[in-house]
């Protein structure tokens, strides 16, 4: 269902923010979903601008009652720098709404109560974001850091992991009893989200880095006319290509050179070459000789 349109982008209830209003209708909370919801859009809105501002291309966004998703093409595709950033342009809109009510309350201005939830709202849906979970701010911000490391393929891997392995955290923290003796529904309903999200999309991960190489491949003339330096990979000509593609790491140019069995560099292919044949038909057959023996004609 469409909430509002701005900056050309849809704004969307998530089902499980429709749920949430539902529970608080039922239980006289509306007014706290209310504020909830605008903490949530303002949030949503710094991440949109941001990203905005950097050119990126958002289609929509779903609001959820912790943030959102946003919808972006070619995500993987932008510079590591420029995903940080608008990543944590969202938690920066709680930051700066917990300063305003801090200094309201301090001159004397509204209900001193009031001022309290809304800095308390602010600093949970703030500090919960942060959380390294996919598709939290957080669980970005751990991607970009990992994919500084480690070639990006992994990076995907362990990202999705640790997400994973957090989220059946979440859930088992919410089915233990509190000092009254229940559980925490709110937390349950959205650590039960997040483990469903992160499985569908563990399972999806060859479909994430099949996009993460098309939009790679049409980056590769302009990655070559900024000068970047290559860093080299060195394989022996037997590796399949599906195995050297994994190799890439997000941030670097790649020269790919091809070690035959006596171990002399028998041909340097070009990231894009190498992706061109994964991308093509057969790509599981082919192998790093194949790609030297058909540049050989």
């Amino acid at each position: 269902m469409r909430l509002i349109k701005a900056f050309g982008i849809a704004f969307r209830f998530h089902p499980l923010f429709v749920l949430l209003m539902v529970l608080s209708v039922v239980t006289s909370y509306f007014a706290e979903l209310l504020t909830l919801f605008a903490l949530v859009f303002i949030h949503e809105l710094g991440h949109v601008v941001c990203a905005r501002y950097f050119g990126w291309k958002v289609r929509e966004v779903q609001l959820l009652p912790f943030g959102g998703v946003a919808v972006v093409d070619d995500a993987a595709s932008v510079p590591t720098k420029e995903e940080l950033l608008v990543a944590l342009a969202g938690p920066l809109q709680n930051g700066w709404m917990i300063g305003f009510a801090w200094i309201m309350q301090s001159a004397g201005i509204g209900d001193p109560l009031w001022w309290d939830y809304f800095m308390t709202a602010n600093a949970m849906i703030g500090m919960f974001n942060l959380l390294p979970i996919q598709p939290l701010d957080g669980g970005k911000v751990l991607l970009c850091l990992l994919g500084l490391w480690f070639s990006y393929y992994p990076a995907m891997v362990w990202s999705a992991r640790i997400s994973l392995l957090l989220s059946a955290l979440m859930v088992g923290a919410s089915l233990v009893p509190l000092g009254s003796g229940g559980i925490g529904l709110n937390t349950l309903i959205i650590g039960l989200f997040l483990l469903y999200s992160n499985w569908y999309a563990y399972r999806h991960l060859p479909f994430q880095f099949l996009r993460f190489l098309i939009g790679r491949e049409k980056q590769a003339d302009r990655r070559r006319q900024s000068g970047m330096h290559a860093l080299p990979i060195v394989v022996g000509a037997e590796r399949p290509v599906a195995e050297v593609v994994r190799l890439l790491k997000r941030e670097r140019y790649h020269l790919i050179y091809v070690v035959g069995r006596r171990g002399a560099v028998g041909k340097v292919l070009p990231e894009e070459e190498l992706i061109r044949r994964y991308l093509g038909p057969d790509k599981q057959r082919y192998t790093l000789f194949d790609a030297f023996m058909y540049n050989k004609k």
